[in-house]
């Protein structure tokens, strides 16, 4: 059975958006998945009316999605308080386990963090954000708490810029400002985007989060498509990241596509 690419639309930022063939969207299952997302690092525990001001639900029908939530073990409650259970990492390891580029690209990366002696990363872009899928941190002291899974905004990070960079066409971005130096103009991002692209690597200093600078590239598919980028990222004035280090990073991100190759060849 096929679809045309018409009746398909984004639910990234609205639940109640269908994601496939209208006909076929399950919205119950949507409003689950945003009561699971309405948990984040700066609220780990809410209450019932938290959760349902932050999905847009009245607190019937979240009080219904976190007791079927509580029952499948993905969320725990004192009574008043709801919070997520290590088990949901199960939905992100479930997506981890089935993609090959994680497990290929870390020894890559191990190799490089030895000769550069820097953190080194593999990220994907998932709408307006950036997703680590494979990281090697060295034992420096960061400000940023980065692991599997970290999300940041792709308009802000080395590696977002990359893989916005071969976007095409390139979907309209919300800009904020997270450090005095982040680019929060439309007409500089895009410019910028263009350059990246020309040049073919990225490096981004102190627009994410102050003190940390980063230089990014991409890494391909078979067929030429951009699918990650892979970075190595620093503390501000540590190295010339260009000089330093951009020759070993093309190095590590030709090994990663040329292991891609030989997994997904048939």
């Amino acid at each position: 059975m096929t679809w045309s690419t018409g009746s398909w639309q984004s639910a990234r930022d609205d639940p109640g958006t269908a994601v496939g063939p209208v006909s076929e969207h399950v919205r119950s299952l949507a409003r689950g998945l945003a009561v699971i997302r309405a948990f984040d690092a700066d609220a780990p525990a809410l209450t019932l009316s938290d959760v349902a001001r932050r999905t847009d639900l009245t607190r019937a029908a979240a009080r219904r999605f976190l007791i079927t939530l509580v029952e499948l073990g993905y969320v725990r409650t004192d009574g008043r308080l709801f919070s997520l259970t290590p088990r949901v990492l199960e939905l992100g390891f479930a997506y981890l386990s089935s993609l090959s580029l994680p497990e290929i690209a870390a020894p890559h990366l191990e190799a490089l963090v030895e000769r550069v002696h820097e953190s080194a990363s593999v990220s994907v872009l998932d709408g307006p954000d950036v997703v680590y899928v494979a990281r090697v941190p060295t034992s420096r002291i960061m400000t940023l708490a980065i692991t599997i899974g970290t999300r940041f905004p792709a308009y802000a990070t080395s590696m977002g810029r990359v893989l916005l960079a071969a976007q095409s066409p390139r979907e309209p971005i919300v800009l904020r400002p997270l450090t005095d130096r982040t680019v929060t103009d439309p007409a500089v991002l895009d410019r910028e985007l263009d350059a990246v692209a020309a040049a073919g690597f990225c490096v981004v200093d102190e627009e994410l989060e102050l003190g940390v600078r980063s230089i990014a590239v991409p890494v391909r598919d078979a067929a030429g498509t951009v699918v990650a980028a892979a970075n190595v990222g620093t503390r501000a004035g540590s190295a010339d990241l260009v000089r330093d280090v951009l020759l070993e990073l093309r190095a590590c991100a030709a090994a990663i596509e040329l292991d891609l190759r030989r997994t997904l060849s048939p």
